[in-house]
């Protein structure tokens, strides 16, 4: 299977949970179950090529000027990761189907899972980090929307909130290192970067972008002083903890370090910051696990503690600590999973997931009993469980490890955390499962139905397993991702199994498996010092400092927002004129090169009525009617101006867009005072005044200026005009850079035209729903009012003109690629022919005959564009690249057919649709429902001519 389709699958599969949640909770789980299990299967059939060392790849250019390529690799550590995610992640499935209760909204908690799980596979299958850093940001939104999923929980909403401003932070971070990194490389691809090692630690800018990096990767994985969010974040439900916090999101900043290991590791900047940090965050977290009584919140500290473990094992630097720490990623994942759903059942069984009021269940539930004991006893660390052989191997590392001249620091401090480990581990099995029964649960206890512990159980086994055959089970893959991790060199000696004799490690296990059982024995003792003891909360901390930033935000946002718009365009244009006159001042200008054209009447008599068409505007701004028409004067002017400069694509454009937003101005206007109140004093006025004339002074000296030099760089337009017809199909040049050269810019443009006639759509909505419309409708006109609101001569001109404005729509619709017009121009043309109707016949008469929804117009307009762009990909050619070719149908003559026209009609459908919503909207104002005229014109023809039969009364 192609790792696109691999990296695809979940978000194309989120949509199916939500829609088949109707069909019931058993179809929307078998959805998201089905979808996980065809990416999960579809990445096994490369267990062949991964095993054997070699890198799977698939790679598409698609922005290739910028670096931006959508290229995926699978080596040793993604086909780990990728396993951990979807592996674990059908398990999850199956376990949250038992677990939510028939008040969650199921089908929405899979959305989101999957939307989660795609996010987690593009992370760890990108080979190209600008790629790598958009699935790095999804899986913050969606992370967040997983930990909120009980929004009617003020902690779940706080815990996501926290998550994702800590998460979010640090990824703004890292998306700078990744920039700087790229730029040192020159390249964005990782495959690239991580070839060029020696590149990177000679580069001044290696410590910046070290620094970014890892702070990226701290806040995701939980690192100390960042560790905060994730205790937090467990008041999401259980199978969310599970999922996230066990095998995915705080894997996340692990794999980065991992993948980034060749090109970052090995310098003292990497040891002192990466092992140090996570030597604080391993012994912190224990420690703090130790004195935790909810049990999410226990496994929270304790999963900060192992991810501090895994840190501080890729901080040494060194492969053997580097494979230690794959070999723990995966013992860690099965073990934490496990124990994270166990904590579930107990609290779903029992009601309660308080230490304190636990103890006595395994003789209510054996099997959760079982399940929970065996992944705590390998989460301290014992054998002959997994936990214990990477744990051996951690404290084998940390005894040949120096920090700062001292051989014992390291190892002093990884015992500590061991030994504060093993307490917190074995208090999970005492104080929940041993001791008598109570007869005070909240809930009667029992072991709950197979499909909650099934999950849970298949994790131990492995757990177990993992244990006794380490070398035979996952011997092969810890060496692949190992040597993946390394940069492909020789993997040093290490070996998988349980008694290596008795080593320093041995003695430090059996101290801390003592050391914590003593500390078990005194938890009553220890808690009341630590609860006396004074210490800083880190939540506390967080929410003092963005209650902080808060204030000094809304200061600032105060201070230059006062809504005033006149003063924002005011700091502008003089911060945007000053900066204009310092480059002036301080740079240099070069000698000209060009001689001004001679004057001739025309343009000057065009200038001559600009000029005073914008001072009668200034003059008269009070008056809205006569501005609007002076401004009208302006669009025409400048259109004049593109035809006599050669551009009458410009200049029928212009034209266009003045006439629609003449219409539409004017029927705004409709509803607003004739005149505009005076809100400046003189003196400001005055003020203003000397502001715009140095702006524009300054604007056209910078303009003249210009036309008379060369540009310092060569101009594009030779390229467009050499590469038009045989690049594009087309003559008219303009018209191709529309469709195909900025094709992007094009799509961008009419979508967000298509959003900004939706905005006008609900704006009109909400108006609606007061009584503003009864006031417009009931409110005396100005002037005094036309006899007839619709003029006969009016409506027979307009249905006359229809057909004939739709045929010059289509003609300059299909002469759009090789003469002046297009799609932009013809949907113009054509919601003009509209409006004409909408102005002569009125509203109701027209809204009767409506046979489509513009809102839909607008929907086609951009679906039909996107597809014309997806269509090149089937021609291995970039987004929005335009094909043409040469067409003969007898008895017609050959023509050219190019498939920009497709991309065309859908520009043309979007302007159409756009300008018709926005028009029906505000026409909406005025609309009375239930008023519909009697006569097809809106004129009684006999109101002149009363019928012979009241002739001849009136003559009796």
């Amino acid at each position: 299977m192609s790792l696109f389709l691999i990296a695809a699958l979940p978000f194309l599969g989120a949509v199916f949970p939500a829609l088949l949640i109707r069909a019931g909770r058993n179809a929307a789980a078998s959805a998201a179950g089905l979808t996980t299990f065809l990416a999960l299967a579809g990445l096994l059939i490369h267990i062949p090529s991964v095993m054997r060392g070699d890198v799977v790849t698939a790679r598409f250019d698609w922005i290739p000027l910028l670096g931006l390529n959508a290229n995926f690799m699978l080596d040793g550590l993604g086909f780990l990761f990728a396993l951990l995610i979807l592996g674990i992640g059908l398990l999850i499935i199956l376990y949250a189907r038992f677990y939510l209760s028939r008040e969650d909204p199921m089908g929405q908690f899979y959305t989101y899972l999957l939307l989660f799980q795609g996010a987690m596979v593009g992370i760890v299958l990108s080979d190209n980090i600008l790629l790598l850093l958009i699935f790095w940001e999804l899986t913050s939104l969606s992370s967040f929307l997983l930990i909120g999923y009980w929004k009617h929980l003020p902690e779940g909403r706080q815990g996501a909130r926290m998550a994702l401003a800590v998460t979010g932070s640090g990824g703004l971070a890292m998306i700078a290192g990744m920039l700087i990194l790229g730029n040192i490389v020159g390249s964005y691809d990782l495959s690239v970067i991580l070839q060029n090692k020696e590149l990177i630690q000679a580069s001044p800018y290696y410590l910046p972008a070290l620094i970014l990096i890892l702070l990226g990767c701290f806040t995701k994985s939980a690192q100390f002083p960042f560790h905060f969010w994730l205790p937090h974040a467990m008041a999401a439900p259980t199978p969310v903890s599970a999922y996230l916090h066990s095998a995915t999101m705080v894997k996340a900043g692990l794999f980065l370090m991992a993948r980034m290991w060749p090109v970052l590791a090995g310098t003292d900047a990497w040891f002192y910051i990466v092992a140090t940090t996570g030597l604080v965050t391993m012994l912190m977290g224990a420690v703090i696990a130790l004195f935790k009584d909810d049990l999410k919140a226990l496994l929270a500290f304790s999963t900060v503690s192992h991810l501090g473990l895994i840190t501080m094992l890729l901080g040494f630097g060194t492969k053997f600590a580097a494979v230690a720490a794959v070999f723990h990623i995966i013992n860690h994942a099965t073990f934490k999973a496990a124990l994270f759903m166990t904590a579930g059942i107990v609290d779903h069984e029992t009601g309660t997931r308080d230490v304190k009021r636990l103890g006595g269940l395994r003789h209510l539930m054996p099997i959760t009993f079982t399940i929970g004991t065996i992944a705590a006893l390998s989460m301290a660390g014992l054998p002959p469980l997994n936990g214990f052989l990477s744990k051996e191997m951690m404290l084998e590392e940390t005894v040949h490890t120096t920090w700062l001249h001292s051989h014992y620091l390291v190892p002093g401090l990884a015992l500590l955390a061991a030994l504060f480990s093993a307490a917190y581990s074995f208090r999970f099995v005492s104080h929940v499962f041993l001791g008598p029964k109570r007869d005070d649960y909240p809930a009667h206890p029992h072991d709950p139905p197979v499909g909650l512990w099934l999950a849970p159980a298949f994790l131990i086994v492995l757990v177990v397993l993992i244990g006794l055959y380490s070398a035979a089970i996952v011997g092969p893959l810890v060496a692949v991702v190992s040597s993946a991790v390394i940069g492909g060199e020789k993997l040093p000696y290490y070996s998988l199994k349980l008694w290596h004799g008795f080593t320093p490690a041995l003695y430090m296990s059996v101290v801390a498996t003592l050391g914590g059982l003593f500390l078990l024995s005194q938890h009553r003792r220890a808690e009341s010092l630590w609860n006396a003891l004074p210490r800083p909360e880190a939540k506390v901390i967080f929410e003092a400092v963005i209650a902080a930033m808060t204030a000094l935000s809304r200061r600032i946002t105060d201070s230059l927002h006062n809504g005033v718009i006149s003063r924002y365009a005011m700091i502008l244009i003089v911060f945007t004129v000053g900066l204009g006159y310092y480059a002036y001042a301080t740079g240099t200008i070069g000698p000209v090169t060009r001689e001004p054209l001679k004057l001739e009447i025309i343009p000057v008599v065009g200038w001559i009525c600009l000029v005073a068409a914008t001072l009668a505007i200034m003059w008269f701004h009070r008056n809205r009617l006569l501005s609007l028409v002076l401004i009208g004067v302006v669009g025409l002017i400048v259109s004049m101006a593109f035809n006599y400069l050669s551009a009458p694509d410009l200049a029928l454009t212009q034209i266009s867009v003045e006439v629609v937003t003449m219409i539409l101005l004017l029927l705004s206007l409709n509803f607003l005072p004739t005149d505009t109140p005076w809100d400046s004093s003189a003196a400001r006025r005055w003020r203003d005044a000397a502001i715009s004339v140095g702006a524009g002074i300054g604007t056209g000296a910078l303009v003249y200026a210009l036309m008379l030099r060369d540009f310092a760089f060569p101009a594009i337009s030779e390229f467009h005009l050499a590469n038009s017809y045989k690049g594009g199909g087309g003559t008219n040049v303009v018209n191709v850079i529309l469709v195909d050269f900025r094709g992007f810019d094009t799509f961008g443009e009419i979508i967000v035209l298509g959003i900004a006639a939706l905005i006008i759509f609900a704006l009109t909505e909400s108006v609606l729903a007061t009584n503003v419309r009864a006031y417009l409708l009931n409110r005396k006109p100005h002037w005094p009012q036309s006899g007839d609101s619709h003029p006969l001569m009016m409506v027979v001109v307009t249905r006359m003109m229809m057909p004939i404005a739709l045929m010059v729509g289509a003609y300059i619709f299909f002469r759009g690629h090789n003469q002046p017009g297009g799609g932009f121009i013809a949907g113009l043309i054509v919601a003009i022919a509209f409006l004409m109707q909408y102005m002569a016949s009125g509203y109701t008469w027209a809204i009767e005959r409506q046979r489509f929804y513009y809102h839909g117009t607008i929907g086609w307009g951009v679906l039909i564009a996107a597809a014309t762009g997806i269509g090149a990909w089937f021609n291995e050619r970039p987004f929005l690249t335009s094909d043409f070719g040469y067409i003969h149908w007898p008895p017609l003559e050959e023509f050219e057919w190019a498939t920009a026209i497709l991309f065309d009609t859908g520009v043309f459908l979007a302007v159409l649709g756009a300008v018709m919503l926005a028009l029906d909207s505000l026409s909406r104002f005025a609309w009375q429902p239930g008023m519909a005229q009697e006569f097809p014109m809106d004129i009684n023809p006999l109101r002149d001519d009363p019928p012979e039969e009241e002739q001849e009364k009136e003559q009796v």
